[in-house]
């Protein structure tokens, strides 16, 4: 009796070791690699990272995916299928433009088979885009062609300034995607241009798709126009009714639903 319980023990601690590979976040540090220089002359990492607890980082998202059940992980380097084997989503955000890089990584075609490869397969993949001024759009949409989405050179709810964050305003109530947010704040965002197996997940008010969702073999691709949910937008200043922080909760817990079980 005691040897079958101590299998049973066993199983349970391999099948949750297995539970844990799977809900593995991967934040790509390849494609998105910019540098700044520290007040002490130190070249250092960031923009978009997890690490990065400033207005630019994603610490608060990464947060979110922990809640969630996640753990947190990164690629600096060019992903392939046996390196993204045991992540369950795979986010890239924002593309290094020669403005941003010396020398950016663009996304070629062989990275675009070896993503498309791990979303077929059951990857969860995470694009987020931004206003053509400020991503590298054109190797981002080879990739995004892929599922049927197309990162469109426009300029979706354009605000000036602190006094029009209205003009960015995006009601969610009823979304399947956002449990509790009911109304969120998306900024100079690109809109969205969908093909089978590609479908609207979102739209602005003026009918524009600013999220997208596909289904490509066992896997889910998300995409939306914007990094939207670094910390500037999500650590509490934007007026009171937006509700980025929880929005950031909702779309992480949709992203891990999404792992095949």
């Amino acid at each position: 009796m005691r040897l079958r319980y101590r299998t049973i023990f066993l199983l349970l601690l391999t099948v949750g070791s297995l539970q844990a590979q799977a809900q593995k976040v991967t934040l790509d540090y390849y494609f998105n690699h910019e540098v700044h220089q520290t007040a002490s002359g130190k070249t250092e990492r960031y923009h978009y990272t997890w690490e990065d607890k400033a207005n630019s980082g994603f610490s608060i998202f990464g947060d979110a995916f922990k809640r969630a059940g996640g753990h947190l992980d990164t690629l600096g380097e060019a992903p392939t299928f046996s390196n993204l084997k045991g992540t369950a989503i795979y986010i890239i955000v924002d593309p290094d433009t020669k403005k941003e890089s010396p020398h950016p990584n663009y996304i070629e075609t062989n990275d675009i088979e070896q993503i498309a490869a791990w979303v077929k397969s059951g990857g969860v993949l995470l694009m987020m885009a931004n206003d053509s001024a400020n991503v590298e759009l054109p190797h981002f949409n080879n990739l995004a062609a892929k599922f049927g989405m197309h990162f469109n050179d426009d300029l979706q709810n354009h605000v000036i300034n602190d006094q029009h964050f209205d003009d960015g305003a995006v009601v969610t109530t009823g979304n399947p995607i956002f449990k509790t947010a009911r109304k969120i704040f998306m900024k100079d965002v690109c809109s969205i241009g969908i093909n089978h197996p590609a479908k609207a997940g979102l739209k602005n008010s003026n009918g524009a798709v600013i999220i997208a969702i596909a289904k490509y073999g066992k896997g889910t691709v998300f995409a939306v126009g914007d990094p939207w949910f670094y910390n500037e937008y999500t650590n509490g200043r934007l007026p009171a009714g937006f509700e980025n922080d929880k929005a950031a909760n909702d779309v992480a817990q949709w992203l891990i639903a999404q792992i095949p079980k």
